[in-house]
């Protein structure tokens, strides 16, 4: 697709904007109109206080436009601009598309925080406005913007400025699922690596509880997470979590998680060493519980051994388990996506993640027609907002929320849970609520400023061979977490 854009230089935003609509579309940046099969232009124009504004749409033969006039002296006159293009052109997506997104124009990460913001500024009936006519967001996902808020909120309020969170990092799984975009290695190909990188990952564990201490910090929550950490055995299971007891000061610990995550990787002896090494959660998680799909997306469980899975846990006496699904999943329907979530309450876990399908490819999209990856969409709303009612139903309610780009019908992931269930460390994490200290390979260290919002990260090397291969000179970018800490002040 062309975009011509005339008159300013809100290049960026029209570009997201168009990606909800067309995700895998090539877009090439023009300053003058210039026709195409598909092309779009965005237009300013300012003649003394008044400022003229246009969007115009061509798509297959079938094209139209909107326009608007504005003050040019209205207060943040360019931001008004630039949000005021975009509802233009997605106005004009709407109606060559027989589409309408529910989150209207937004394509931000966070979409609770900017509410939270603005009914901290503004109250909540002018956030709702604002929403609702500026940002063209349905009252449903308005909805979800403020139960996710009342939730997030109670769980920062804990937080204090020593806080922190640990994340650790087991980088492999079983086989490699057909839409993940996270770092991990299948077993069968990393297997060699995996008793030195356990050693490894022991040692940084050691070091980074020793600049914890020095620097005053209070542990909250622990996340071991990957991949799937229950590919290791439970012999290298009871040594990390036996490193992170004996090294870390966990008298102030709220939550222990281990994602217990593919259902054929859990094992009793693997789940009395995450229990004795001190979990107080667990995921399970299915994904989808129609085998057909499963075999699709290239896991190679049954619903059964999940069924299974999540009652030995329970025999063992696990009692806050999360499960995780995904809505969207090549070769899945809506009927298919309600009959998994009717099966997952019946094992009747403490909390439920609803994930939307991060798209990788249209090609990877089981539907047909002009406009694939809408209609996927459409089909994956039904099924997040089936999900959010059935799960009220039963007391499971949401708690945080966020979003990824290119998700099928640009939805979100939202965490449910019963009262008193929600994870903590989920909600830290996505708010940047205070500092994440992260160990493994492709882990990220979160420096949050104490009194402050200022963020600074520490990465580690992406891969498990990298991480060992340099793992000294990954050590030694440890010291920047004193440094910060002497820089925007001790806690201690």
């Amino acid at each position: 697709m062309n975009l011509c854009n005339i008159g300013h230089s809100f290049v960026y935003e029209l570009e997201k904007l168009i990606r909800i609509f067309l995700p895998f579309e090539k877009i090439k940046m023009l300053d003058e109109e210039q026709a195409d099969s598909r092309f779009a232009v965005a237009g300013r124009e300012i003649n003394g206080n008044k400022c003229k504004l246009w969007a115009k749409l061509c798509i297959d033969g079938a094209s139209t436009q909107r326009n608007e006039e504005i003050s040019a002296l209205c207060d943040d006159f360019e931001k008004l601009c630039e949000r005021r293009l975009a509802v233009l052109l997605f106005e004009c997506f709407v109606e060559l598309t027989s589409y309408k997104p529910e989150w209207g124009i937004l394509t931000g990460v966070r979409p609770a925080k900017l509410y939270s913001r603005l009914s901290t500024a503004l109250g909540y009936t002018k956030a709702q406005e604002y929403f609702s006519d500026e940002l063209k967001v349905s009252q449903n996902k308005i909805s979800l913007c403020e139960d996710s808020v009342e939730g997030e909120e109670k769980i920062i309020s804990l937080s204090k400025p020593q806080s922190f969170s640990l994340y650790i990092s087991v980088p492999f799984c079983p086989t490699r699922c057909s839409y993940c975009s996270f770092i991990s290695h299948s077993v069968d190909s990393a297997k060699k690596l995996i008793p030195q990188y356990v050693e490894l990952l022991c040692k940084e564990l050691t070091v980074t509880a020793q600049i914890a201490k020095k620097c005053g910090l209070q542990l909250e929550t622990v996340y071991i997470g990957g991949g799937t950490p229950t590919t290791l055995s439970a012999e290298q299971l009871e040594t990390v979590m036996a490193t992170v007891s004996e090294s870390f000061d966990l008298s102030a610990l709220r939550e222990y998680t281990v994602e217990a995550g593919r259902p054929d990787t859990i094992t009793t002896e693997k789940l009395i060493a995450i229990k004795n090494g001190g979990a107080t959660r667990i995921s399970i998680n299915p994904q989808t519980m129609v085998d057909s799909v499963l075999e699709n997306i290239g896991r190679k469980h049954t619903s059964l051994q999940t069924v299974n899975a999540f009652q030995l846990a329970r025999q063992l006496g696990f009692d806050n388990i999360n499960m995780d699904l995904i809505a969207g999943l090549p070769g899945d329907s809506f009927e298919g996506f309600c009959y998994t979530l009717d099966e997952v309450l019946k094992l009747n876990p403490e909390s439920v993640t609803v994930h939307s399908l991060s798209m990788k490819r249209a090609s990877s999209l089981s539907t047909g027609g002009m406009f694939p990856e809408l209609e996927a969409g459409l089909q994956a709303e039904k099924m997040v907002n089936y999900a959010r009612n059935a799960l009220g139903q039963n007391g499971i309610v949401p708690y945080y929320m966020y979003r990824q780009s290119k998700t099928v019908g640009n939805l979100e992931n939202v965490g449910y849970a019963k009262k008193g269930f929600e994870c903590l460390y989920n909600v830290y994490i996505m708010d940047e609520t205070h500092t994440i200290l992260a160990c493994g390979a492709s882990a990220v260290t979160k420096l949050r400023e104490p009194l402050g919002d200022y963020i600074e990260r520490i990465f580690n090397f992406k891969y498990p061979y990298e991480y060992i291969s340099h793992f000294d000179e990954m050590l030694a970018r440890k010291d920047g977490i004193a440094l910060f800490y002497e820089k925007y002040g001790k806690v201690y």
